[in-house]
C-alpha cells in the first residue's frame, strides 16, 4: 500500500512551513536520497531567512525542560544528556542563554550523538562569530537535523505501509508489496545512514553583500582546477589557461549557486579556483573581480569544503565553511 505523505509530516523534520509545503507537493519521493536532495534544495534555494529562522524557534535548547521536547528531539540530545555532569549542564545553560540574547535565536547543532562537552565547545567557538556568519552555520546544522529526521520519517512509513500491506495481502505470495515500500526498502538496506554519500557536490559557495545585509543575486561565479605541469600554481600564472572550468552559475535571491560540479563521494585532490565577478555586481566597487585559490589534499578528498564570500564594494573576506 503507497505510504501517504502531508505537511505534518515534514514539520516533523522541520519548523519550516515552507519546506513542509513543498515537500508534501512534491511526495511521494523515489527513495531517501531523492527526498534528502529535493528537501535541501527547498532549504538553501527556496526558503528565506525568515522560514529559517521560523524552523530555528522549535528546537529545544540542548538540556531545556521548560516546554515540550519532542520524542525526536529527546533521541537526539540523548548522548548529551547522558554525558551532562551538573557543571557542565549549568555552563551549558548559561552559554545558551548569552548565545540567544547575542544571535537571537536558539543555539542550533546537530545534537545526535554528541556528549555535552562536545557541545559546549562548539557553541563557545561559534559564539564568537559574525551574526551573518552564525546564520549560515546554524542553517547548515539544521539542514543535517533534517536529514536525519526524514531518515526516521521513512522509517516510520515504511513499517506503518509494510503493516498495512500485510494486512490487505494475506494469503498472497509472501514478500509481494508495493512497488514503492520495495524501492524505500532496498535503499534503507542498502544506505542505513544518509551520510553514505554525499547529498550535494563537494565545493559550494554562497554570496553575502555585508553591506546591504543580504544575499548577492546576480553574480557570476566559476569554479576551477589547476591542471599545469607544475605540482601548484603560481601567482605569475594567474591567467594560464592551465585552469580548467569545472563548472559556472549565476547566484539566485538567496546568494546560491547552482552545483558547480558533479556530486561525487572523493573530490579529486588538488588546486582549486572560485572566481567572482564582483565588478559587474558592484560597477563602482573596488573590485573587477575576486579570486579565491585554495588547496584540497589526498587526506581531505571525501570532506566538504564550502567556500563563501562576503563581499562589500570596498572590501571581502571568505573563510572555509562545513
Amino acid at each position: 500500500m503507497e505510504p501517504q505523505w502531508t505537511e505534518k509530516d515534514f514539520l516533523r523534520c522541520s519548523g519550516s512551513t515552507k519546506l513542509a509545503r513543498e515537500m508534501a507537493a512534491a511526495a511521494p519521493f523515489a527513495d531517501l536520497d531523492h527526498a534528502v536532495q529535493y528537501a535541501r534544495d527547498i532549504w538553501f534555494n527556496k526558503v528565506d531567512v525568515k522560514g529559517w529562522l521560523e524552523a530555528f524557534a522549535v528546537h529545544p535548547e540542548i538540556g531545556a525542560t521548560s516546554k515540550p521536547i519532542s520524542q525526536w528531539s529527546k533521541e537526539e540530545q540523548s548522548a548529551a544528556m547522558a554525558t551532562s555532569g551538573g557543571s557542565t549542564m549549568q555552563e551549558l545553560i548559561e552559554w545558551n542563554a548569552r548565545y540567544k540574547e547575542k544571535f537571537g535565536f536558539v543555539f542550533l547543532i546537530c545534537a545526535s550523538g554528541r556528549g555535552s562537552p562536545e557541545i559546549l565547545s562548539e557553541l563557545k567557538r561559534r559564539f564568537v562569530n559574525r551574526p551573518i556568519v552564525e546564520l549560515e552555520a546554524a542553517a547548515e546544522e539544521e539542514m543535517k537535523i533534517i536529514e536525519l529526521r526524514l531518515k526516521k520519517l521513512f522509517d516510520s512509513k515504511l513499517r506503518t505501509s509494510s503493516s498495512q500491506t500485510a494486512q490487505v495481502s494475506a494469503g498472497k505470495h509472501e514478500g509481494v508489496i508495493g512497488g514503492h515500500l520495495m524501492a524505500v526498502a532496498k535503499v534503507l538496506s542498502e544506505k542505513p545512514t544518509v551520510t553514505a554519500g554525499r547529498t550535494r557536490p563537494p565545493i559550494t559557495t554562497h554570496v553575502l553583500d555585508t553591506a546591504r545585509g543580504s544575499p548577492a543575486s546576480g553574480l557570476e561565479v566559476r569554479l576551477e582546477m589547476w591542471k599545469g605541469a607544475q605540482s601548484s600554481p603560481s601567482i605569475a600564472e594567474r591567467d594560464s589557461r592551465s585552469w580548467v572550468l569545472h563548472g559556472s552559475s549565476i547566484t539566485n535571491s538567496e546568494g546560491r549557486t547552482s552545483p558547480l560540479m558533479a556530486i561525487t563521494d572523493d573530490v579529486e585532490p588538488g588546486f582549486y579556483r572560485m572566481s567572482f565577478n564582483t565588478g559587474i555586481y558592484n560597477p563602482s566597487g573596488f573590485f573587477p573581480y575576486v579570486s579565491i585559490v585554495f588547496e584540497i589534499r589526498e587526506s581531505q578528498k571525501s570532506e566538504h569544503f564550502h567556500v563563501p564570500l562576503l563581499l562589500s564594494p570596498f572590501s571581502f573576506s571568505t573563510y572555509r565553511g562545513s
